[in-house]
């Protein structure tokens, strides 16, 4: 994460120890930076396609990014939840995303496919630790969030390579 001034946590009455509730915050805002950056980087490729498959794939990267968008809201949701401080601004997720930056001269639908598809792989590779790592921590709930984010990756990423056979 960005070197920040770590936000206390509030007082809550959730049963979750601080033991807990620290590293599995941590974790949400890291994920929460990883899919804020997901969510710019789909937006890219949804305003910057061209070609003849432009339509399709302008649509398909538009439901994307309403969908990572409805992510974003989710962790930092969960963070709060916890009682911590949800760190999602652009700045905060450019400075923590471990995702490559955007190839800004991507053009052609494939183009974008193939940057996206990476992007993809990485994502759901990360989210897939963040569902061990706070099912070990003990947190179901922040671990089945990270399930239903996965299962979307997941799926996006097939229909992305799926494009890309042929």
């Amino acid at each position: 994460m960005p070197t920040q001034v770590k936000p206390a946590l509030y007082p809550t009455r959730l049963d979750l120890p601080t033991e807990v509730r620290v590293p599995v915050i941590e974790i949400l805002n890291q994920a929460l930076a990883h899919t804020f950056d997901l969510y710019s980087q789909t937006k890219q490729a949804h305003w910057n396609v061209k070609g003849s498959d432009f339509f399709a794939l302008h649509e398909l990267f538009d439901a994307m990014s309403g969908e990572l968008l409805a992510y974003v809201d989710d962790l930092a949701e969960r963070v709060t939840a916890l009682a911590g401080v949800a760190l999602g601004t652009l700045r905060t997720a450019a400075q923590a995303s471990h995702l490559p930056a955007y190839p800004l001269d991507a053009v052609t639908g494939k183009d974008h496919l193939i940057a996206l598809a990476d992007r993809y792989a990485q994502y759901a590779k990360l989210v897939r630790q963040a569902i061990d790592q706070t099912a070990a921590l003990g947190d179901a709930d922040t671990a089945d969030l990270f399930t239903g984010i996965s299962r979307t990756a997941d799926k996006r990423l097939w229909f992305l390579e799926s494009h890309l056979h042929g």
